[in-house]
């Protein structure tokens, strides 16, 4: 059986020394989240995650959703666990106070997240997508719109989805052909068909408030002429309480690789009553609040796995015994050493731990700067932080979720022939991992995103406060104590200023070279992101290198710079070799 363990003492490392938790409650709103605070918030999400998600994890797998004549039920379990969830007050963990939220800060409430994710993914879902229903109205929708709708969301009483995608389009959106034709009433009827639709229908909540694209009668075409809906499930009274059914059905769910337990779903609109959210023909620029919230969930849904598939590697790794250590028995008494002594095992468990804590730690500069973005009164400050949350979206979620599979991956290989059986638990965290490099904008979207939007936008603006803080690291820290951290750093940024440059060059006479360099760059982007996360904790780590936690996080950094942040320099020699062999291949020959 797996197990899972949440990792307070790391988290808590990222959320109080890396980036000072005591600086968060100087933002508006956030008085009263001291540290103490914070810490008793992530206890409880940590006592949550190992009792009561987890516990239902497997199973739910094994299980998985059912479907009969449009009705979802979720596995055995769930809805207990989801009424828990939502008695705790979890739903509103990160909600504005104004609709019954908590108002709790983005820095804590990711850490929380990440529990979710690794104790029990598929669960996560439900509420993470109701949350992200929750932002488009909170930022798009009128003032009716969210005091009808976002309290019974916020409260978990409703949930919320995103239905984008359509039979014949997924990314291409502007192939979608759902109609909405405006009514007497100032509804819209809303008819057509959407597919890939996460917790589209289910039993866990008395309502679903589904956000819908769809093509007004004289809408532009292609994405200009794309308008949002919102259409629940259950129409709503005057009162607020629950009404007649609306024009929407589940058609079918989906039998799918992994996270079997989330309802993904085929939903029919066939005049379906909705109301238009935000400008007519803008719902692109509404949904991208919630899709661009949702990109940064699903990066951390491959953190969350990574972390407990890591977890289970390295207790099979210390229990399994299997062959002598290479310099001699380890463990003469008994018939074979545990396979942790073994430098290939060794290997494979700290690239894993390396990967794991350095996306923690850059997660948590992620969550910083938006938590100064949404609260700050600095207007200086949020331009900053609204440019690099921007540069590092597609970052967190591509270079998360890679990684999360590898790292899957690589604690199934822990276990060999074990692991590739069920009993272990090892083949779930594989299969759920692979969805997240593909939902919400595939990983090779969102590596075009960086290169071929972020970079250039604003003259190369939002680069700069990646780049800026960076460089100001290196050059502050030049001494003998930093060395094995700063020069291997140092050398990582060149090799990315050097592939910047080439693509932007090259992409500039053929914009095949930006799709060709993208996925390489972006890697080579994550890896020295990770590499500044490595290099400051080293540094806060260092003058503590007496206490086994900070000793493990200077070993740690140093297998990272030595082992794994050398990887930019063949990133960088690949992406140069440009686009042509690959675009000259004849089409046929494939």
């Amino acid at each position: 059986m797996p197990i899972y363990k949440a990792p307070l003492e790391d988290m808590r490392f990222v959320l109080h020394e890396l980036y000072d938790s005591k600086t968060i409650a100087q933002l508006p709103g956030c008085e009263e989240f001291t540290p103490e605070l914070m810490d008793s918030v992530l206890e409880e999400a940590a006592k949550l995650s190992e009792e009561v998600l987890f516990p239902i994890n497997q199973t739910g797998d094994l299980e998985g959703c059912t479907y009969e004549n449009g009705v979802v039920r979720t596995p055995s379990g769930f809805k207990e666990a989801y009424n828990a969830f939502r008695d705790g007050g979890w739903t509103a963990m990160a909600s504005d106070p104004k609709f019954g939220g908590q108002g709790m800060p983005v820095s804590s409430s990711i850490l929380v997240e990440e529990m979710l994710c690794s104790s029990n993914m598929a669960f996560g879902l439900y509420p993470g997508l109701t949350h992200g229903a929750y932002l488009a109205i909170y930022h798009h929708g009128t003032e009716e719109q969210k005091q009808t709708y976002l309290p019974k969301m916020v409260s978990g009483e409703w949930s919320g989805t995103m239905c984008l995608t359509e039979p014949h389009c997924g990314t291409d959106l502007g192939m979608l052909r759902t109609k909405a034709v405006p009514q007497a009433d100032g509804s819209y009827s809303i008819t057509g068909s959407k597919i890939f639709i996460s917790a589209g229908e289910h039993d866990l909540t008395e309502n679903i408030v589904h956000l819908v694209l769809a093509r007004l009668p004289d809408a532009p075409s292609g994405v200009k002429g794309i308008s949002l809906f919102v259409v629940p499930k259950f129409l709503v009274k005057e009162d607020g309480s629950v009404g007649p059914r609306n024009g929407v059905t589940c058609t079918a769910i989906e039998h799918k690789m992994g996270i079997k337990a989330s309802a993904t779903c085929a939903l029919s609109f066939d005049d379906a009553k909705g109301w238009l959210v935000d400008e007519p023909n803008k719902g692109l620029r509404a949904m991208f609040t919630m899709m661009n919230t949702e990109r940064l969930s699903v990066g951390i849904q491959g953190l969350g796995v990574a972390e407990v598939a890591y977890q289970n590697a390295v207790a099979y790794a210390r229990e399994r015994i299997q062959g002598r250590s290479l310099t001699g028995a380890k463990a003469p008494e008994k018939q074979a050493d545990p396979i942790i002594v073994h430098p290939d095992v060794r290997r494979m468990l700290l690239t894993m731990r390396a990967y794991i804590e350095g996306c923690r730690a850059l997660s948590g500069w992620v969550a910083r700067e938006i938590d100064i973005l949404h609260r700050s009164t600095d207007e200086d400050a949020k331009l900053v932080a609204d440019d690099f949350t921007a540069l590092l979206t597609p970052v967190v979620k591509a270079m998360f979720t890679d990684l999360g599979f590898e790292i899957s991956s690589s604690a199934m290989q822990c276990y060999g022939g074990h692991g590739y059986i069920r009993d272990h638990g090892m083949e779930q965290y594989v299969r759920d991992a692979r969805i997240s490099m593909i939902y919400e904008g595939t990983n090779g979207v969102q590596a075009l995103d960086l290169v071929g939007r972020k970079l250039p936008q604003e003259g190369g603006r939002l680069l700069t406060r990646f780049l800026d803080p960076l460089m100001e690291f290196i050059e502050t820290n030049d001494d003998s104590e930093m060395e094995p951290f700063i020069a291997p750093l140092a050398t990582a940024l060149e090799h990315l200023q050097i592939a910047t440059g080439h693509v932007m060059e090259a992409g500039m006479g053929n914009h095949d070279e930006i799709g060709a360099a993208s996925v390489d760059y972006l890697r080579l982007f994550g890896l020295v992101a990770l590499g500044f996360m490595w290099a400051r904790m080293a540094k806060i780590a260092l003058p503590k290198a007496d206490q086994p936690f900070y000793k493990a996080k200077i070993s740690t950094a140093k297998f990272f710079m030595q082992r794994l942040l050398p990887q930019t320099a063949s990133l960088l020699t690949v992406l140069q070799s440009g686009a042509e062999v690959m675009m000259e291949f004849e089409d046929a020959a494939f």
